[in-house]
């Protein structure tokens, strides 16, 4: 079933690329047009058949479109939610798919014209590679999209983004958007933090005969840092958008890392076993 005409995908790597793979699946737009910063990109894009048309510019992007979603790094999407605004047909609704709401939101909120709609969206879905070439059809599939609707979100706009992400498989839920990311804050952006800290702490370790200590690693160190293959330039951006939490986050981890330390310089090993029993109980409630 059709749920718009045209949409506009403003970003087209790992997200937006599987958006408009699954819209194309499920067949939920007649016309999808992609724009972002690089050509060869878009043009690879429609030779696939991943979008209907490269547009050369914003403008001609986003004109006469019935949903634009912003697939681009945080630090963007405001500024291109102004320049694109004076483009927009009377009914057009935007949402995009940043992983810090708060700021964007109540920013995205004033910018809105008369009949213009905002609905913030964060899709929990991605991977360790990004780009076009990582992009499939079923990365939304069973996946979690957190909605952070305001007192002048618009209750069609949201029922139509709400049933995008569910039509590409997702349960949508919905959070304040100062809520979501001390949440996201803790289970994403923290993680995220603590595994760049540690790879950047490992990496330049070296023994006594100049060995890397991480040749020596297992799958234990992979696991735990995988995600610290994330694009730089995105998590930068998340954690200086999102960074009063992040901050605060950082100083509770840090005083529970400092409260490790002091169990095992005083070798209490009844602390410390507990404290490790404490962690398998929270990690049995997260899988």
């Amino acid at each position: 079933m059709k749920l718009f005409e045209k949409i506009s995908i403003i970003g087209v790597g790992l997200l937006g690329a599987s958006l408009a793979k699954a819209c194309r699946k499920y067949n939920l737009v007649e016309e999808i047009y992609g724009f972002g910063r690089n050509r060869e990109n878009l043009e690879k894009a429609k030779s696939l058949g991943v979008i209907d048309h490269c547009a050369e510019d914003l403008e001609n992007a986003v004109r006469d479109v019935d949903l634009v979603v912003l697939c681009t790094p945080v630090a963007r999407i405001v500024p291109l939610i102004e320049s694109l605004l004076p483009h927009l047909k009377q009914g057009a609704v935007i949402t995009d798919v940043g992983s810090v709401k708060g700021p964007l939101v109540h920013q995205a909120d004033n910018l809105m014209p008369e009949g213009i709609f905002f609905v913030g969206s964060h899709p929990i879905a991605g991977g360790e590679k990004s780009g076009l070439d990582a992009s499939r059809e079923d990365l939304y599939v069973d996946a979690k999209c957190i909605l952070t609707p305001t007192p002048k979100t618009d209750t069609q706009a949201l029922e139509k983004v709400g049933a995008l992400w569910e039509s590409v498989g997702m349960d949508t839920l919905t959070l304040d958007a100062d809520e979501h990311d001390f949440v996201f804050g803790a289970v994403s952006h923290l993680p995220h933090i603590v595994a760049y800290a540690l790879m950047n702490t490992l990496g330049t370790l070296r023994t006594r005969q100049d060995h890397e200590v991480t040749a020596y690693s297992g799958a234990g160190l992979k696991d735990i840092t995988r995600i610290a293959s994330g694009d730089p330039v995105m998590w930068r951006d998340i954690c200086l958008s999102n960074q009063v939490h992040s901050l605060d986050l950082i100083d509770r981890f840090q005083k529970t890392l400092g409260e490790l330390r002091n169990v095992i310089e005083k070798k209490d090993g009844q602390a410390l076993e507990e404290a490790f029993a404490a962690a398998n109980k929270y990690r049995m409630k997260v899988i």
